[in-house]
C-alpha cells in the first residue's frame, strides 16, 4: 500500500493557479480607470491632490460646477516590438476620471491647479458663507 504525498496535491494546486494567472496576462486593460484622490479641508479652501504618473499636463482636463470637481485624463501609447521576420505593432488609449463631490460650495472662477512630477493638486477655495441672516421672532 503506497501513501499519497499531501505536497503533490498543493504542488498540483500551485500549477493551477499559475495556468489561471497567466491568463489576465492576456486580458486587456479597461479603457478607463478610477484616479485615487485625497480631500483635505484646509481651513478656507479645499485641497485635492491626485497621482497621474505618466500623463503630460495637456492630457489633464479639470473642470469644476456646483460642488462637483472632474478630473479626466487620457493617452495614446504605442509599442513596437521586432524578432526577426515579425513585427508586432500596439496602439491604445488609457484614460482615467474622477467625479469628486465637495462638501461645500466653492468659488469656481478662484480655482487653482500645479501639476508636479505626475501629482496633481487642485486648491478651490470655500465660497464666502451668507452672513445676511436675520433674526426671526417667535409669537
Amino acid at each position: 500500500m503506497s501513501r499519497r504525498n499531501p505536497f503533490d496535491e498543493i504542488e498540483r494546486m500551485f500549477d493551477r493557479m499559475n495556468d489561471q494567472f497567466g491568463r489576465f496576462d492576456e486580458m486587456p486593460v479597461p479603457a478607463t480607470q478610477s484616479v485615487s484622490v485625497d480631500l483635505a479641508d484646509a481651513g478656507d479652501s479645499f485641497e485635492v491632490t491626485a497621482d497621474l504618473p505618466g500623463y503630460d499636463r495637456e492630457e489633464i482636463d479639470l473642470s469644476v460646477a456646483d460642488r462637483t470637481l472632474r478630473i479626466t485624463a487620457e493617452r495614446d501609447e504605442s509599442s513596437e516590438e521586432s524578432d526577426g521576420d515579425y513585427l508586432r505593432r500596439e496602439r491604445h488609449t488609457q484614460s482615467v476620471s474622477r467625479s469628486l463631490t465637495l462638501p461645500e460650495q466653492v468659488e469656481e472662477g478662484e480655482a487653482s491647479a500645479s501639476y508636479t512630477n505626475g501629482v496633481l493638486t487642485v486648491t478651490l477655495p470655500k465660497a464666502a458663507s451668507d452672513s445676511d441672516s436675520r433674526s426671526i421672532d417667535i409669537d
